[in-house]
């Protein structure tokens, strides 16, 4: 949603999770490194099996690793790639995973988009059709919100009690002031 708002301000996002599941889909070198440590049944006809992946990556932190030490790569790469084509005064990267991923060092700031628990696993569970228990085992796979908000340089509350866009629009102002300084 806040990603959304910024895009109706004119601003690019470039969404890491959607590029991640084209990339699984469409870069030859990422499905083969995928089959090689995952199996041919990672893909089903020519689709990746998404189940096929999470049964293995949610049950074992080390596959899950394996697996993002693949895409993560590849996603950073593309989105480097992206952002080169970008004319706006800034652009925004969505990503769930900046801080995991090691994305973080490649942007200029952070927003992070709090939410309570008991919010985001709804939330989840809806978008991905999971259960609060699958959920929770992938929560449990990312950095604590203590440590994530530190290291945020904006923090937007989408809490369903505090109205999102003025939130965004004090940040795009922060952000198209920074942008002009450093011309």
């Amino acid at each position: 949603m806040v990603a959304k708002i910024f895009e109706t301000l004119g601003i690019p996002v470039y969404y890491a999770d959607a590029a991640a599941r084209r990339l699984q889909q469409t870069d030859p070198e990422l499905k083969a490194a995928i089959i090689a440590h995952f199996g041919a049944q990672s893909y089903k006809d020519g689709e990746l099996n998404r189940k096929h992946l999470s049964d293995i990556v949610f049950a074992d932190p080390e596959k899950l690793e394996l697996l993002n030490s693949l895409v993560h790569p590849a996603t950073i790469k593309d989105a480097a790639k992206w952002l080169e084509a970008q004319t706006a005064p800034y652009a925004i990267k969505e990503a769930a995973l900046i801080f995991e991923s090691g994305s973080q060092k490649d942007l200029d700031y952070v927003i992070g988009v709090f939410a309570p628990q008991a919010i985001r696993i709804r939330r989840v569970m809806e978008r991905d059709r999971i259960s609060e228990e699958e959920v929770i085992k992938r929560m449990n796979m990312q950095i604590t919100d203590r440590i994530k908000f530190r290291l945020c340089d904006f923090v937007i509350q989408n809490d369903e009690g505090q109205l999102l866009i003025p939130q965004v629009l004090k940040i795009h102002e922060a952000l198209l002031n920074m942008s002009i300084q450093r011309k």
